[in-house]
Parts: C-alpha cells; structure tokens; sequence
C-alpha cells in the first residue's frame, strides 16, 4: 500500500486515548513509508494523525473544502494541500489518490465516509483494503449492527467481510496488508462513477 485514506473526527473525544490512537496511527504509516491522506485539518483526531505522521517524517496530504480552509482549520505542515469546492469533491480526491482506507472514530462525517467507501467497495468500484481501527471498543456496536444486518438478510456475509477490523494500528496494517495481496487487483477507480463531469 502506497497511501492510506483516514476518515476520523475533528473532535478529540472525551478521552485521551483516542487521541493517541490517531497519532500512533499516523506515526505508524510514516514508519511503513506509506503516505497518508486526510480531510487537511488541523484539529480533532485529524490533526493528530497528521502530526503523529509529520512528526515521524512521513508524506501527508490534505484535501479540505475552500469554506473549511476560510474558517482557519487547515494544518498548516502538511507535505501538500489541496483545495476543493465541496465536501463531495473532497471525498472523491481523496478516494482517487488512495490504495486503502482507514476509519477511526468519529462523528457523522466520519460514517458517511465509511458507509460510502462500504458501499463503493461493495460495488468492486474501491478494490482496495477498508479498516476499522475499533479504538477503546467505539465500534463495537456498529459491527453487532452490521451482524444483525446479516443476520437479517440485508446484507450478505461476504460484504460484511470487507470491513478489516483491529485494536491497533499495527495490527490493523497488517491484515490490510494481507487483504491486498490476497486481492492484487489493485485497479484504479473510474472516476465518472462518482465524479459529477457536468
């Protein structure tokens, strides 16, 4: 994996550890040579990850919508800055220049995020490797639901597999890693299924 897409919140959380998950996330991706891309902000869990990577002298690249940037909220070290015009432009760069995805916790933006690239990998439109960094037990009633939905016939058991799940970033890395070479078909996404051309 060359790059590595991280949804998270722009939130701390109530509790320090999240914090240090997301910047031992990042500081284990610059280790690993691979480049991180974000949302370009500088607080929450997204400014952790960056400065875990930063600090560990890895390549990180932002995408952050124009109006978020004039609200001041964009990391001001990263290796390189993109600026889009809407939060469905930004997802989609970020997805195109990626080779895998990692979620940690979050809020509603960092769902959508999740459930979407689920959703596109699903599709076999993302082919690469999706991970659940499942910090502290946060995610822990999010997979009982995705098991119910199984369960329920809604969604079937080979697409619930999709989502990599681990307790740390080590860990988690690893079985992406071991996703990818198991499905090498690394192919890059057709941009005109999710890129508005009009």
């Amino acid at each position: 994996m060359q790059s590595i897409v991280v949804y998270c919140g722009s939130n701390p959380g109530k509790k320090a550890l999240y914090a240090e998950a997301a910047y031992a996330l990042g500081g284990e991706l610059a280790k690993r040579n691979i480049k991180l891309i974000y949302g370009g902000g500088n607080m929450g869990l997204m400014g952790r990850v960056a400065d875990g990577a930063i600090d560990n002298n890895g390549f990180v690249t932002g995408i952050i919508p124009n109006f978020l940037a004039k609200l001041e909220v964009a990391h001001k070290t990263l290796s390189e800055l993109h600026f889009v015009d809407t939060m469905h432009e930004r997802k989609a760069k970020m997805v195109s220049m990626s080779s895998g995805v990692i979620a940690l916790p979050g809020g509603y933006g960092t769902f959508d995020e999740l459930f979407e690239i689920l959703t596109w990998a699903q599709l076999q439109i993302f082919v690469g490797p999706v991970g659940l960094l499942n910090v502290n037990g946060f995610y822990d009633l999010l997979l009982l639901q995705l098991d119910k939905m199984v369960e329920e016939g809604f969604l079937r058991s080979e697409n619930r597999d999709l989502l990599i799940v681990a307790d740390s970033a080590q860990e988690l890395l690893d079985k992406m890693e071991t996703f990818r070479q198991q499905n090498p078909e690394n192919k890059p996404l057709d941009r005109s299924l999710y890129v508005d051309n009009n």
